[in-house]
Parts: C-alpha cells; structure tokens; sequence
C-alpha cells in the first residue's frame, strides 16, 4: 500500500541512519521507496532541510509534505497547529489533492519537538512489521498515512451536484416569468462556469494520477530487476496494486467527466 511516512528521531544522527534503514529494505524488497527528505529542527524551533525530496511526479506529494511540515509546524513554539491553519487555505486543499491530509500533521507535530530530525518518505510496504523493527531499534516514532482518494471523491459528488443544479435553473427558466428569465440565466451561466472548473480539474487530477503511476511503476520496474524469489514476487505484486490504483482513481475522474460534459452539453 501507498504510504507517505514520518519517522521521528532523537538525532540528525540517527535520522539518517533510519533512512540508510529504509533504503537496505528498499534494496531487499522488504518495501520499496519512491521518494524521501530528512529535515531538522533545532534547539530554537526552526527547520532545516538536510535531504530534498526527488523532483517529478514520484517526489511532488513528499515535496508538498515537507513544505508543510517546514511552513506550519515552524511556526512560534507553543502555537498550536490549528491557529495557523487559517492563512494556509490553498496549501491544506493540496494537502487534501495528495492524499496527505492535514490532520497527519497534527500528529507529527506532537512529537517533533525542538532538537529533534524527522526521515519522511513516500514509500509502499505490504506490512509494517520491518520497518517498525529496524526504525524502533534507532528510537524512531513513526507515522503513516495512507494515500486517499478523498479528491476523486469530492470531484464526483460536485460534478453530479452541479449537474443537478443546472437542471433545476434551466427547468425553473422554461417555466419562470419573464422579469425572472434574466435572473435566473444569470444563475446558469454561473453554474456552467463551475461545471466546466469541475472538468478541467479532473483532467488535470487525471493527468497527475497517470504521471505518478508510470513514474512509480518505472521504479518497481527497476526495483525487481535484482530481485528475486519471495522479494521479487512482492514486487510485482506493487506493480499490480499500483495499476489497480489507478483504475479505480481513473474511473471516478473519467466518471466525473463524462457528469460534467453531459450537464454542458444540455
């Protein structure tokens, strides 16, 4: 499964050493890591980044994570994570569109406290058992948060909600009076133009889903190429899951566009 990780160390030492950690069980297919970034944060509260997430699709969430982490909880110590959450409006909406959350970051927050380091990775493990054990071993607190679909969702429900709302006006418009006709066209045209930020949102979650797939079924590819026996086998068994993945995050965007250009072709 799609996971974005946090593990919360004593050390910048010791962060390290859990990511050398994660990366020999990359190399043994215990899991397989797409992404990762080490940040710091000293006595005095304030980030460092020690390690940057990859650029392209693969490393965009992690980057979006890290940001996040380095933006919000670098905030005055002692604020609370829900006070400064009100000038972040646009950036917890790609939280959301990353299948993040911003709620992780609440969780994180209680316990990278200052003098601590953090390895974050977006990585997919079939169980949690080896990475516990090796990052347990270094003292490490760890965090997961699977990847949600909660945006395809959302696009769904809005495309057939708007689609609703459309019909509505244009009933209530063959049946209004005349002072009312402008009135209401108003509303339509207002509503057309949401349906059609609906669709071209879609595409564009679309567009970014494939890219992460193929950029992640591209580092499996590669993963399994030394493998072999029970690693190899789960490998591929990512592989597959990924695929799966898509198709159903494909589907409900797909479903949503078909919503929208049937509502704009009315």
């Amino acid at each position: 499964m799609n996971k974005m990780l946090v593990a919360v160390f004593d050390t910048e030492t010791a962060a390290f050493e859990g990511l050398d950690a994660l990366r020999e069980l990359h190399k043994n297919g215990d899991v397989t890591l797409y992404a990762s970034a080490v940040i710091v944060k000293d006595k005095t509260g304030n980030f460092s980044i020690k390690q940057t997430a990859d650029d392209g699709p693969v490393g965009t969430a992690l980057g979006l994570l890290t940001g996040g982490m380095i933006g919000i909880l670098g905030g005055p110590a002692g604020v609370a994570i829900g006070a400064t959450l009100g000038g972040f409006t646009g950036f917890l909406f790609d939280m959301d569109e990353s299948g993040i959350g911003a709620a992780f970051l609440d969780d994180v927050s209680k316990t990278l406290t200052a003098g601590k380091a953090a390895v974050l990775a977006d990585m997919e493990e079939s169980w949690t058992t080896p990475v516990d054990t090796r990052l347990h071993a270094l003292n490490g607190i760890v965090f997961r948060r699977l990847r949600s679909e909660v945006v395809e969702d959302q696009i769904v429900r809005e495309s057939a909600a708007f689609e609703a709302d459309l019909k509505a006006l244009q009933d209530d418009l063959k049946q209004g009076v005349a002072e009312d006709r402008a009135a209401i066209q108003k509303d339509i045209e207002q509503v057309k133009k949401q349906i059609k930020a609906t669709q071209d949102q879609a595409k564009a979650r679309l567009d970014q889903a494939k890219a992460e797939m193929e950029a992640k079924v591209k580092a499996l590819q590669d993963q399994a190429k030394d493998a072999t026996g029970r690693a190899k086998a789960r490998i591929e068994k990512r592989i597959a899951d990924t695929k799966a993945d898509f198709e159903v995050r494909s589907k409900k965007l797909n479903q949503a566009w078909a919503l929208t250009k049937e509502a704009l072709a009315a």
